[in-house]
């Protein structure tokens, strides 16, 4: 959980936000995902994905170090949102400061393992910043305390812990109860749904991790769970 003053937003939305960060993306997969037309924040960089699938960011946030001053000079100055501090990562910088219901992150889950961890670090340390992690093949999010998932037998569902956490469950091949998780003890990857899931965890520590195809289930799930 983050231990740093809270700040105020920058952008309100009643409805899903889409944060577009500045890692490999297709176009394609981001038209897709607007479809519903929902906001657009951009992590810095991130402003280029958005502008070459023929989008418009709602607001640009962060250090500003990897964003063409060309493209700035195209963007409303209303919308930029340079955050000048060094002490947190572009992405945080952006979650910190969206007020949404939930937030689905795109472009920081390939490219370099740095940037990836720092991505998960930022997602712990905001868990009341509801956060959807759209990979190539994945999707992660931080567990809320308790949560039901409607997902096909055998789908694949890993839990990875990013701090010590106690778990309950249901609905998957390897039971949790009575298990203690920790990043260097008991992680829970490569479990399988075998009956409707049910996840109980005693802190905000772990990551949920779903094949990419059961993003709709997920968000289903994320909207009946309680929040941290």
């Amino acid at each position: 959980m983050s231990h740093r003053a809270p700040v105020a937003p920058v952008l309100h939305s009643l409805d899903p936000v889409l944060l577009i960060g500045a890692g490999p993306l297709d176009p394609g997969a981001l038209r897709t995902m607007h479809q519903n037309g929902q906001k657009i924040v951009a992590a810095d960089g991130g402003a280029a994905h958005v502008i070459a699938a023929g989008l418009r960011p709602d607001a640009v946030i962060g250090d500003m170090d990897s964003l063409d001053p060309a493209l700035s000079g195209r963007l409303p100055a209303k919308i930029l949102h340079p955050i000048a501090e060094q002490d947190s990562t572009d992405f945080e910088k952006c979650l910190s400061r969206i007020a949404a219901p939930l937030v689905l992150a795109m472009g920081f889950a390939s490219g370099r393992m740095d940037h990836l961890l720092a991505v998960f670090n930022g997602m712990i340390r905001h868990p009341d910043r509801r956060c959807v992690l759209i990979g190539s093949e994945d999707l992660a999010v931080v567990l809320p305390p308790r949560m039901d998932l409607e997902l096909p037998v055998g789908t694949a569902l890993s839990l990875f812990p990013m701090a010590r956490c106690e778990m309950r469950g249901a609905g998957l091949q390897y039971p949790l109860d009575g298990l203690v998780f920790e990043p260097q003890g008991q992680i829970g990857t490569s479990n399988c749904v075998i009956g409707p899931v049910d996840l109980k965890v005693d802190g905000p520590g772990m990551l949920l991790i779903l094949p990419k195809a059961h993003l709709q289930p997920l968000c289903e799930g994320l909207a009946r769970a309680p929040a941290w």
